[in-house]
């Protein structure tokens, strides 16, 4: 995990998989060249705007996953929004630049 992003919330992805969103106040590129020294491999960019990149950290099997196993990384300021809020009241920051969305593999499956 990045160091200083915030935990924010996990969800039920369906088919044993859950997902996790954590906040950065890191600007995207440096998320992503962390990751890319973390995970050692480059992963791609899906998206132009905004910017989003993912890594892939397992093999996806469409019977029993959700979602890819990985970790994809958006930047909530382009065309000059402030960012993701933080649903935590009074918390800060108010808001998140970037957010890091985790999906691991579900229990059991190959990696």
């Amino acid at each position: 995990m990045y160091p200083a992003a915030q935990f924010i919330a996990s969800y039920d992805a369906g088919r044993a998989q859950r997902y996790y969103l954590f906040g950065s106040t890191a600007p995207f590129a440096d998320l992503v060249n962390y990751y890319r020294t973390q995970l050692k491999e480059k992963g791609n960019l899906v998206f132009q705007d905004p910017p989003t990149h993912m890594f892939e950290i397992g093999k996806f099997n469409d019977d029993t996953m959700a979602f890819p196993p990985g970790v994809t990384i958006k930047d909530f300021t382009t065309g000059g929004s402030p960012g993701y809020a933080n649903p935590k009241a009074g918390a800060q920051p108010a808001r998140f630049p970037s957010i890091i969305m985790i999906v691991p593999p579900p229990s059991g499956a190959a990696r």
